[in-house]
């Protein structure tokens, strides 16, 4: 469920607390710094607000009430009166950094579990002995039972310590691609080692 209020109930509240004394953007390009901050004074803690109650955490709130006033600064001239109040402008605003924050988060969150998947692939085959050496064997066996594409963006990520958008800039693949093989090649390779006798991680 959507925790971000409807877009036209924050227009509603936000024209009705707008002081009269606002100046609309642009009206007084001479004191566009005293308008500026007299709009980050009012308005910052509603959008503040409004991104900590989608994000649940205060940090990123706080980057996402930075980021919509920086946009809004460098959009201020595409802004008119006629387009609705300053407030509801920037909730307009909030609601798409909130969108890309989420998005960034979920693609962090896939990051880190290929990662994790990848660490534990190399913990198997990092320690000394006969047992690693017979371990980088089996994991070399299991790795040309995965396709070419598989193999290959997972030997660029082991070997060369690759991000999967330094995979994809190498290989000419869309990030999406890269992804998809990572994750198939992963679960390929998990069963590949699974059959040689290697437990699961």
């Amino acid at each position: 469920m959507d925790r971000f209020p409807a877009a036209t109930d924050l227009a509603v509240a936000a024209a009705r607390t707008t002081p009269a004394a606002d100046p609309p953007l642009g009206s007084v390009p001479g004191e566009s710094d005293a308008v500026w901050t007299a709009l980050h004074r009012e308005w910052g803690g509603l959008v503040h607000g409004l991104a900590h109650r989608a994000l649940g955490d205060p940090r990123e709130a706080e980057d996402v009430t930075q980021q919509v006033f920086t946009d809004a600064w460098r959009g201020r001239h595409g802004y008119t009166a006629e387009r609705g109040t300053p407030a509801a402008w920037l909730i307009g605003i909030t609601r798409r950094k909130v969108a890309d924050a989420l998005t960034a988060r979920a693609r962090r969150a896939r990051l880190a579990s290929a990662a994790g998947e990848l660490a534990s692939v190399r913990e198997q085959v990092s320690t000394g002995g006969p047992e690693a050496a017979l371990d980088r064997v089996v994991v070399g066996r299991a790795l040309l039972r995965l396709t070419h594409a598989q193999r290959k963006v997972l030997l660029l990520a082991y070997y060369e310590d690759l991000t999967q958008s330094q995979i994809a800039r190498i290989t000419g693949w869309p990030l999406g691609t890269v992804k998809s093989h990572t994750r198939r090649g992963l679960d390929r390779l998990r069963v590949c080692l699974e059959d040689e006798g290697v437990p699961a991680a």
